[in-house]
């Protein structure tokens, strides 16, 4: 079923959101890879690396919900997607420890492959082991990350570059900020465990090359 058109009303309020965690510390995953020191995955870290911006060749699209994630370099393909938005200290949500084989989109970001910057977040790992990222570190610069949207298409985005930050520097207004093009952050965590969470954060910058 295709999603409705966002109203005026639900722009400004993801507007209002995403100024609301644009402002939040960080604004990364702070509850993210959650674990102890006895975590079954082991540390993981991308080399950050970057290549010039695709050429726009389709979109934006119009307003429609993502339902599957499929990463092939990763061995992703999950769905559905989760819900996601911010907690009360205003940081952004995760999948819960029982659903860490799925992602989840941040309502307060647009639909992927609409006209700015969608979010994606997955668990790399949790208290109960590796997660639906366990692979990360086989994605690189040129791969591509598909989405599933509740219109029965998929938008094909490929990666442009990889990042990997201490949550303490998040780079908040580079991953929420205004873009006039469709793109894509799939967000995960890594780096070694400080208590009982993850230390990093691993962001995906993608840009839409390809409907389907």
């Amino acid at each position: 079923m295709t999603a409705p058109t966002p109203s005026r009303p639900r722009r400004t309020a993801r507007l209002a959101a995403a100024a609301a965690l644009a402002l939040a510390v960080g604004g990364g995953l702070a509850a993210c890879g959650s674990g102890s020191s006895g975590a079954k995955a082991p540390d993981v870290s991308v080399q950050n690396a970057t290549t010039t911006q695709a050429r726009r060749q389709v979109g934006p699209l119009k307003a429609s919900e993502p339902t599957r994630v499929v990463v092939p370099a990763a061995g992703v393909d999950a769905s559905p997607v989760l819900r996601l938005g911010v907690d009360e200290k205003q940081e952004l949500e995760v999948p819960p420890v029982d659903k860490a084989e799925l992602a989840g989109w941040y309502t307060g970001s647009v639909t992927p492959g609409e006209k700015g910057a969608s979010v994606i977040v997955a668990h790399y790992d949790t208290a109960k082991g590796p997660a639906l990222m366990r692979d990360v570190k086989k994605m690189h610069v040129g791969d591509v990350i598909e989405i599933g949207r509740a219109d029965g298409s998929t938008a094909v985005f490929r990666i442009r570059e990889t990042q990997q930050v201490d949550k303490t520097d998040f780079p908040t207004n580079k991953v929420y900020g205004k873009t006039d093009r469709p793109e894509l952050r799939l967000i995960t965590c890594g780096g070694p465990i400080k208590n009982g969470h993850r230390s990093a954060n691993i962001i995906f910058y993608a840009d839409l090359v390809k409907v389907k």
